[in-house]
């Protein structure tokens, strides 16, 4: 089972009027972005300016897998947070483990993962992370060693 302690970094949201369905619930490609955001704001915690780098050096990530795993719903005005760690470090690829629980709370919303392939942009052909790259990611998450 998924919990709260499985996770290292949390960051915060709150759902906004638009992005309610019919159904008065969070509607399903919201929670993509929400993936993206908290993966974003990850890097932000490890020290990785991703946005910069990615310019400069034009190497960057592509998403060749997201999925959204939905337990419960998640309702308007709700404030809720998703936990980001990576579960696997390859060669040139992460592999994230996301979930969403209500701020503070151990009920599991949703899960998913995202797969993300380092990649350079000039081919936009799959390279090795740098080693930069993955010194961050392993400071942050000494399981990665």
């Amino acid at each position: 089972m998924t919990t709260r302690a499985d996770f290292p970094f949390f960051h915060p949201f709150r759902v906004r009027y638009s992005e309610i369905d019919g159904q008065a619930v969070v509607y399903n490609a919201h929670y993509l972005t929400y993936y993206d955001t908290a993966i974003f704001e990850y890097y932000r915690a490890i020290g990785y300016d991703q946005f910069r780098e990615s310019k400069e050096l034009l190497e960057d990530w592509h998403v060749v897998k997201a999925l959204v795993e939905y337990r419960a719903p998640l309702t308007y005005d709700l404030e809720f947070e998703v936990g980001v760690r990576v579960a696997k470090m390859g060669t040139s690829s992460l592999t994230y483990a996301l979930a969403i629980f209500p701020k503070g709370e151990e009920t599991l919303l949703a899960t998913g993962e995202v797969v993300q392939v380092y990649t350079d942009q000039r081919t936009h052909k799959s390279m090795p992370i740098p080693e930069r790259i993955r010194a961050m990611y392993r400071a942050f998450e000494p399981h990665l060693a």
